[in-house]
């Protein structure tokens, strides 16, 4: 049992990884890879601004929140591998004015 709660939780990483690789291609969210870049300040796992620039609120505002979700949980170790803190990403919506989703809670 134990063997197949660690095999699926394995093959829910990849599919997790995949999935932010695909999206990585056009960019995440309807975010541009170069718009996602404006954010990392505000959210990085070392030495985070105190709040995302103005640019980066305009990125979010184009930004699909719901699709955003997605990286709160397994998915959230792809933001790792850039550095970029899961639960700072999710507050940046706030700092800049917009609200998440209800089911993004």
């Amino acid at each position: 049992m134990a063997k197949s709660r660690t095999m699926v939780a394995a093959l829910l990483l990849v599919m997790a990884v995949s999935l932010a690789a695909l999206e990585g291609v056009h960019g995440v969210c309807g975010m541009s890879n170069d718009e996602f870049k404006l954010c990392q300040p505000a959210a990085a796992v070392n030495n985070p601004t105190d709040s995302p620039s103005a640019e980066c609120c305009a990125a979010l505002g184009k930004a699909n929140l719901s699709c955003i979700c997605r990286y709160k949980g397994i998915a959230g170790i792809w933001l790792r591998m850039y550095h970029i803190d899961a639960n700072r990403a999710m507050a940046l919506p706030g700092k800049c004015g917009l609200t998440m989703p209800n089911n993004c809670s």
